[in-house]
């Protein structure tokens, strides 16, 4: 399949690292939950925007396998449907896969329950949501943090397919220059769930940001977990198994890492336990604003969040009204697709001239006079 010949490609000369070491962890990775066991329906709410068309309107979302309330990544495409529901008074079924064996199945199931839309969360479902436009044409389709390709990895266009991309480098790079300047032990650390783009494209930015820092300070901050120029680095596994992010996180630490980016869902909460027993460790959350979507607030200086609730609603409102659209959404600084979240419990602990120095990047970034660089961006 072009799903797992895509992630076999991108992870074949890497290996589990659960050993410490001197230098950066080495590499190996997962993602992504389902099953129609779990599928959630909910009936018209609210007020119907669209009218009759609305109230006919069915749109359904499968998630990968680190499920809805992962804190993270499938949430937020939930609370994009649940806007949308509210505001458009639209009916909407969410299935909630188990293993990567389930896609395929939960998401036929939903084109036979008649779903005028059907979002798939995730690089993982590519297959499954390619396979089911190509099958069913007069269906809509869009999938978060993939395009669509052939066998031969040639992108893909389907006129009834919209992919919805993030290029979270932009951000990431913001929050690694972050990280630098407010490490005190000079070491910092990422590691992913598995190496896919989408994950990899958040530790491509972390460690430019990181190395900009560096040569504009004339300082030597290193960054464990993630060779951007190897493409190779530290990864648990999957998108389920918090203690693998523990484990990972405790090594990081022991070798004098203070501040740790975990792009793994709910993995990352078994960095945040480990986190939480470590004086001085901060963690940078992904996806969502770890502050207010975990119980580890105390310990996010910030998160890179992507902005998937507003492009699902954005989506879904375009189908209802008639105006569907493949072409791929990019989430970027500029469109305010991706972004930093606030500093919150560490505001005051950021210094102004570090605080000018990002917001100074953001505006380059933006206006095109810096580009951050990454062989994953969308």
């Amino acid at each position: 399949m072009r799903r797992v010949m895509r992630i076999a490609a991108a992870t074949a000369a890497a290996t589990m690292v659960l050993a410490a070491c001197g230098e950066a962890p080495e590499d190996s990775g997962s993602e992504d939950p389902g099953s129609g066991d779990d599928t959630q329906t909910t009936e018209d709410a609210g007020s119907t925007a669209g009218g009759d068309a609305a109230s006919d309107f069915k749109a359904c979302m499968v998630s990968d396998a680190g499920g809805f309330d992962d804190q993270s990544f499938n949430q937020s495409g939930r609370e994009g449907m649940e806007a949308a529901e509210e505001a458009l008074g639209i009916e909407t079924v969410l299935v909630e896969s188990q293993s990567d064996s389930e896609y395929s199945s939960n998401v036929g199931g939903l084109v036979q329950q008649g779903c005028n839309l059907t979002v798939g969360v995730g690089f993982l479902l590519e297959d499954a949501i390619q396979e089911a436009a190509e099958q069913n044409p007069d269906t809509n389709f869009a999938l978060i943090d993939s395009s669509f390709q052939d066998e031969n990895f040639e992108p893909v266009e389907l006129d009834n397919a919209k992919p919805i991309l993030f290029n979270t480098a932009e951000a990431a790079f913001l929050a690694g220059y972050l990280a630098a300047g407010m490490t005190e032990s000079g070491t910092v650390a990422t590691f992913g769930g598995i190496q896919i783009p989408s994950v990899a494209i958040f530790m491509d930015g972390y460690v430019d940001g990181v190395n900009r820092y560096n040569e504009d300070e004339g300082a030597d901050v290193q960054v464990l977990g993630w060779d951007k120029e190897a493409q190779n680095g530290s990864f648990s596994g999957d998108f389920e198994n918090q203690s693998q992010g523990q484990t990972l996180t405790e090594q990081f630490i022991a070798q004098g890492a203070d501040i740790i980016m975990p792009v793994a869902g709910p993995v990352g909460l078994g960095a945040a336990a480990a986190a939480e027993g470590a004086e001085g460790v901060k963690l940078i959350w992904v996806d969502s604003d770890g502050y207010q979507t975990t119980e580890y607030g105390e310990l996010m200086l910030t998160s890179v969040m992507k902005q998937i609730g507003p492009a699902v609603e954005d989506t879904i409102t375009q189908t209802v009204e008639g105006g569907f659209s493949a072409e791929p959404y990019v989430g970027s600084l500029e469109n305010d697709g991706v972004g930093l979240a606030p500093f919150h419990d560490f505001e005051d602990e950021v210094p102004q001239e570090l605080t000018d120095q990002l917001d100074e990047y953001r505006q380059q970034i933006i206006d095109g006079e810096l580009t951050v660089e990454t062989p994953n961006a969308p």
